[in-house]
C-alpha cells in the first residue's frame, strides 16, 4: 500500500498510531498526512470526530455530515473507495446510530449509495411505515440484493442437510428390495461376517419408505419482530422460503408483537415477507404460541421453532404450559435467542432457564449452524446447543 509519509518500518509505524487516534491525540506523532491517508483520515472524523480517538462513543463530533444529504451521500461514496466492504458496513451502522442518519434512508439517491446487508434491511424495514411511495421500489431493490445473496449462500446447504435428515427419519427395517440402502445394511451387519463364504449375512436390512414425495414434516417460524430482532427477521424469512421450497417440509412462517401475523402465503418471496413484517412493539409470546399451536395437526411430524429474545410482555405461567403441552404431544419445540451473525443476544434468562428444564434449551444460533439444528430436530436427537 502506498504511503504519503516515509517508506521506514518506524514511519509506517507512526503513520498507524496517526491514522488509528486522529484528532488532537494524533498530534504527537508528528505525523502529517496528506492524499489518500488524508482522504480517509477524512471521512473517520466525519463520523467519529476528533474527541478521545476512534473508539471513543459520545466524544466531540466533527460537523462533516451534519443533516446534509448531499454531504452523506458524497461521504457514503468516500468511504466504499477508501475502505473495505466489512469495514464499509461497520461505519454506516454507526453512522446510523451515532448521527441519526436513518431518515436519510428514505431518499432513492441515498438507498443506491449504501453498502447493502442484514443490518441494512434491519434499519429500513424499521423505517417501512414511514417510508414514501418514491422510496419503496428502490428499498424494495436494495432488500432483495441482500436477500438473493444469502440464498445463494445458504439454500444448497440446507436443503442437503434436511433432505439427508429427513432420509434417515424416514428408514425403515424391513423395506422392499429395491429400497435397501445396502451401504448402511452392510455396515449394520459386520458382525455376521463368514470368512469362509467371504460374505456379510444380512440379519437386519435397512432401506427407505417410498413416501419420497410426500411431506414428511411440518416446521412453525414462530418469528418475534421486536426491534431487537431485526437481524433474526431477516434470516428467518430467508430460511422459511427455503424450506417452503422443499416438497417434503410444510412450512409455515408466523410473525408477532402483541398481535400475531401468519405470511405463510407469502413464502414464496422472501421479500414479500419481510416488507409484511413490522419491526418494533411489544412482546406476547403466548398468543403467539397459542395460535402456532391451533394449526398444528401431526404432533409427532412437527417442528416449532420459536425465534425470540423471550421478553415476554404476555402472560409467563401460559406461555411455559403451552411449550409443555407441546412437548408432550409429541412437537420438536426449538427456542432460538437470536438467528444472526451477531453474536450473545440479550435475552431473559429467567425464561430460558424455565424453558431448559422443560427440555427446550434456549440459545442463540448462527446461520450457519442452523440447518444442524433442524436436521437434529426432524431426527429428533439432542439439539447441537453452541458451547458458552
Amino acid at each position: 500500500m502506498n504511503t504519503d509519509i516515509g517508506t521506514t518500518a518506524g514511519d509506517e509505524r507512526l503513520r498507524r498510531w496517526r491514522m488509528v487516534l486522529g484528532g488532537e491525540a494524533a498530534e504527537a506523532t508528528g505525523c502529517t498526512l496528506g492524499g489518500r491517508d488524508a482522504a480517509m483520515d477524512g471521512a473517520l472524523a466525519a463520523l467519529y470526530g476528533s474527541g478521545g480517538g476512534r473508539g471513543a462513543r459520545g466524544g466531540e463530533r466533527s460537523a462533516g455530515l451534519g443533516a446534509s444529504a448531499p454531504s452523506v451521500a458524497r461521504w457514503l461514496g468516500d468511504i466504499r473507495t477508501y475502505f473495505p466492504s466489512s469495514v464499509v458496513q461497520v461505519m454506516q451502522r454507526d453512522a446510523i446510530d451515532r448521527l441519526g442518519l436513518s431518515t436519510l434512508l428514505l431518499e432513492p439517491e441515498m438507498l443506491e449509495a449504501v453498502e447493502a446487508d442484514v443490518h441494512l434491511v434491519g434499519t429500513l424495514l424499521s423505517l417501512n411505515r414511514a417510508m414514501p411511495e418514491t422510496t419503496k421500489e428502490t428499498a424494495r431493490m436494495v432488500v432483495r440484493k441482500v436477500v438473493e445473496d444469502l440464498e445463494r449462500r445458504l439454500a444448497d446447504r440446507t436443503r442437503a442437510t434436511l433432505t439427508g435428515a429427513l432420509d434417515r427419519s424416514a428408514r425403515v427395517s424391513r423395506p422392499r428390495h429395491r429400497d435397501i440402502d445396502w451401504e448402511r445394511t452392510v455396515r449394520a451387519n459386520l458382525k455376521n461376517y463368514l470368512p469362509e463364504y467371504r460374505t456379510v449375512v444380512p440379519e437386519r436390512l435397512i432401506g427407505h419408505g417410498r413416501a419420497a414425495q410426500s411431506v414428511k414434516r411440518e416446521v412453525v417460524l414462530c418469528i418475534d419482530q421486536s426491534g431487537s430482532m431485526a437481524a433474526s427477521v431477516v434470516y428467518a424469512s430467508v430460511f422459511g422460503a427455503v424450506l417452503a421450497s422443499m416438497r417434503s417440509i410444510a412450512t409455515r412462517l408466523v410473525v408477532f408483537d402483541t398481535a400475531v401475523v401468519d405470511l405463510t402465503d407469502q413464502l414464496d418471496d422472501p421479500v414479500d415477507v419481510l416488507f409484511g413484517t413490522q419491526l418494533g412493539g411489544g412482546t406476547d409470546i403466548n398468543r403467539a404460541l397459542a395460535y402456532c399451536q391451533s394449526q398444528i395437526t401431526r404432533p409427532a411430524d412437527t417442528v416449532v421453532v420459536l425465534i425470540s429474545d423471550l421478553y415476554e410482555g404476555g402472560i409467563r405461567d401460559e406461555m411455559l404450559k403451552r411449550v409443555a403441552a407441546m412437548k408432550a404431544s409429541g412437537v420438536q419445540f426449538v427456542a432460538l435467542l437470536a438467528l444472526s451473525d451477531e453474536g450473545a443476544p440479550a435475552y431473559d434468562r429467567e425464561h430460558a432457564t424455565a424453558l431448559a428444564a422443560l427440555g427446550a434449551p434456549a440459545f442463540a444460533c448462527t446461520p450457519d449452524l442452523f440447518p444442524e439444528v433442524m436436521a437434529a430436530a426432524i431426527e429428533k436427537r439432542p439439539l447441537p446447543v453452541p458451547q458458552g
